[in-house]
């Protein structure tokens, strides 16, 4: 296909921010100046090689973004000339993307958080006072052909959840330009909204915007905190295995060294245990590891819950070659946020774990996706990478023995359903993220076509375990069905929010008492369990067991193992509003079920709410019925198919559409 270019050039800057990652174009026809006739004569070589760069297109867009603050025609034509994609293509991955911005825009944008959680802690107010302070939140780019943009102008913008739940109200700074700063900001006010708006651009250092974080080990020892990006030595707890040997080791539970162990030092690391799995599974051999992983049981703790080792063991046994994996570590959800925790707070560990899946599978390559709103993270994973590298964990020949396994990190840009397993598979490839229709399945045909293991970041996070202690072990954790132990994210209405681990068998009563109940003693409304694609359940469903078993039994689910508390001064149709826009927006518009059933769905919940029904609430709730049964049966992926879980419980289970509260359309 021709790329149809206008030939106008672009800025320096632009030029600048794609040549520092694609490198400085080799010919006229990649975008260079005009050479000698030998290399820049009428016939183009190396087309096939240019277009085999496709999958660098979102990060050559991120780029542009970063050091410009928005993508112009002038930049994304340079991207296409460069990678050799049509503009029109690279316009719909370019559009595809909430992060990305097509129209001229302040290189400073403020990112304020109004979903579920943070609305719990006042949201809705802040932004009010937000309006009233600095002005209408910024939703398109200004009019006219010649705009020009103030390099000290700053805008504010609606947002997403952001992963910080357990800090809401919350907020994502971004500063565009030379010297690109990104961080997330916790417990928002109003004054500090507008001072992060007008205080002069910060300089950018990388490991100094660690948000406070507050997780709570095993049994709920003690908490343990970390805060300006120095960790604070207190006790924690572990678990000890159920052996015969009073010798054995014992359980490191998946937060055990966050907020102890220095999470940039790679001997800090060394000297708890780290990398001891990595050698242990080159000991064992790629089956015996597998094998391992099979008997541990372990279920995927990303929401779908398949069990592991059958998803290694399909892919290992794989003739195409090669294969890849990817950490899945787009946590999108609203509520959740324990990601965060361990890629922040323990990046090593994440590294580690994905060496041994690799090697496992039979993986050289590997890729973490990781949501553009967690820059701590990908900062921390990426310096874990490097040093693990350099110490010989990672590379062509890992600990001397022949083995090659890298990892890539890939920034996702603000898409929710790119944490669907196929559509990061697009992500990747520089397409729009849109999942694909299965069968094939990733274990067959998943990236580039090739067979690939997707897991989740807390997935991953317990092989060294199961590597180290055996996987029968780990399996007499928990229970049967429902192995090892689970990272729970509890924010609303509750006193200590926060990632609490527990074994799998605790009750949603029992992490609600750990969270210290419901704020200011009040009574407690409903509770979202599993997100905003899970299930509210009401106080008298306190007593379910969380375990996969126990929640299909009571007709719910994990899902990422998202808890939030609504109490009852909680405006509830409010909440399903957000979660039905929520849909909205983050539908990908690939089929018609999805991308017609949100919006339908939206506005049969704003009629509700503002009490101008067509038929009744009766007639609009029997509507909300066969729209939402439309969904589940016949979207393409799971976000589709779960749109209307949330809603439909609240109003056949919880009965929340019955109160008399009402929304100011």
């Amino acid at each position: 296909m021709d790329l149809h270019l206008r030939h106008a050039a672009p800025t320096d800057q632009e030029r600048a921010a794609v040549d520092a990652l694609l490198g400085p174009p080799t010919s006229s026809w990649l975008g260079g100046t005009r050479g000698d006739v030998a290399r820049d004569t009428h016939v183009a070589h190396g087309g096939r090689e240019t277009r085999e760069q496709r999958h660098l297109l979102l990060p050559a867009l991120e780029a542009l973004q970063a050091r410009v603050g928005w993508i112009s025609e002038t930049g994304l034509e340079y991207v296409c000339t460069r990678l050799g994609v049509p503009p029109a293509d690279a316009w719909g991955v370019a559009t595809f993307y909430a992060l990305l911005s097509t129209t001229p825009r302040a290189p400073r944008v403020l990112h304020v958080c109004d979903d579920v959680a943070c609305r719990c802690k006042g949201a809705a107010e802040l932004i009010e006072q937000l309006e009233r302070k600095v002005g209408p939140a910024h939703s398109h780019g200004p009019h006219g052909d010649h705009v020009e943009i103030d390099p000290h102008s700053a805008v504010w913008m609606r947002s997403p959840c952001l992963g910080l739940c357990d800090q809401a109200p919350a907020a994502f700074l971004q500063q565009a330009g030379d010297a690109r700063h990104e961080r997330l900001v916790g417990e928002l006010t109003v004054e500090r909204a507008v001072t992060l708006l007008q205080e002069p651009p910060p300089a950018f250092v990388p490991h100094s915007d660690m948000p406070k974080q507050l997780v709570y080990s095993m049994e709920h020892r003690r908490p343990f905190f970390m805060q300006d990006d120095s960790p604070l030595m207190t006790e924690t707890s572990t678990l000890r295995l159920p052996q015969d040997d009073n010798d054995a080791p014992q359980h490191r539970g998946l937060l055990d060294r966050i907020g102890i162990v220095d999470p940039t030092d790679i001997a800090a690391y060394r000297n708890t245990g780290g990398f001891d799995a990595l050698r242990r599974a080159i000991e064992l051999g790629p089956d015996a590891v597998i094998r391992e992983v099979i008997d541990s049981k372990l279920m995927g703790r990303g929401g779908a819950a398949f069990p592991t080792g059958r998803k290694w063991d399909a892919v290992a046994k794989q003739s195409a070659h090669p294969h890849y994996l990817i950490c899945n570590a787009d946590e999108s959800e609203p509520g959740t946020f324990k990601d965060r925790v361990l890629l922040d707070g323990d990046p090593f560990a994440i590294v580690e774990s994905m060496a041994i899946a690799g090697f496992a599978t039979g993986c050289e390559r590997g890729f973490l996706y990781i949501r553009g709103e967690y820059p701590l993270g990908a900062s921390r994973v990426q310096h874990a990478i490097d040093e693990a590298r350099k110490h010989g964990f990672l590379g062509g020949n890992i600990l001397g023995r022949g083995i090659r396994f890298d990892i890539e990190i890939r920034r996702g840009a603000g898409a929710y359903i790119c944490g669907e397993e196929t559509a990061i598979f697009n992500s990747i490839e520089g397409f729009r993220g849109e999942p694909r229709n299965k069968p094939p399945f990733p274990v067959q045909a998943g990236l580039f076509g090739l067979p690939t293991v997707v897991n989740n970041v807390e997935t991953l996070a317990n092989i060294p375990a199961i590597v180290l202690n055996g996987g029968q072990a780990f399996a007499r954790i928990g229970t049967e069905e429902s192995t090892g132990t689970k990272l729970f994210c509890l924010s609303g209405n509750v006193e200590r929010p926060g990632v609490y681990e527990v074994e799998f068998g605790k009750t949603v009563r029992d992490l609600l008492d750990m969270a210290g109940g419901v704020t200011n003693g009040r009574k407690l409304q409903a509770m979202l369990l599993g997100g905003a694609a899970g299930v509210f359940i009401g106080p008298n469903d306190l007593d379910i067991p969380l375990t996969f078993e126990g929640a299909r039994a009571a007709k719910a689910t994990l899902g990422s193992g998202v808890l939030v508390a609504f109490d009852e001064a909680v405006d509830m149709k409010q909440i399903l509003l957000r979660i039905a826009s929520f849909f909205r927006d983050e539908s990908c518009g690939q089929c018609v079920p999805c991308r017609v059933g949100t919006v339908r769905q939206e506005e049969a919940l704003y009629r509700i709410a503002s009490g101008k029904t067509i038929g009744g609430v009766s007639g609009e709730i029997a509507l909300l019925d066969e729209v939402g049964l439309a969904m589940k049966d016949s979207s393409i992926c799971g976000l589709g198919q779960t749109a209307y879980a949330a809603i439909e419980s609240a109003i056949h289970r919880v009965g929340l559409l019955n109160g008399k509260s009402e929304i100011h359309i």
